[in-house]
């Protein structure tokens, strides 16, 4: 099974800190995992809590935060998963469809999506 991977550079809204990393697009994903390094280095705050399935389906709680991601010439924000140790960088559901993107599985790249109102 092919995996799809992206480089986006992550920043702090507050106070404007930013990094780069790659992260595996994971269409079934709602949120973007930002790793426990990144969360760290730019010092993410959480907004809320929320519990997630995992597809093992053990149940986690994760904090929630807004984050500023960049992905190619397009900064966006977004609520995102602020990772712990061990959690993987994903870029989820919620932020590929604010950037208009679709993955296409076989090819295994984005497209720009047909975007409907």
């Amino acid at each position: 099974m092919g995996m799809t991977k992206v480089s986006l550079k992550i920043k702090n809204p507050e106070s404007k800190a930013f990094a780069q990393g790659d992260f595996l697009v994971d269409s079934g994903a709602v949120y973007t995992v930002i790793p426990s390094a990144l969360v760290k280095k730019l010092k993410l705050k959480p907004s809320f809590l929320r519990e997630f399935i995992l597809a093992d389906g053990k149940k986690v709680r994760r904090d929630v935060g807004s984050v500023i991601i960049g992905f190619g010439s397009e900064e966006i924000s977004s609520p995102a998963v602020l990772g712990e140790k061990n959690d993987s960088a994903l870029l989820g559901a919620i932020t590929l469809e604010a950037f208009g993107l679709a993955l296409d599985p076989f090819q295994r790249k984005l497209y720009q999506a047909k975007m409907m109102l």
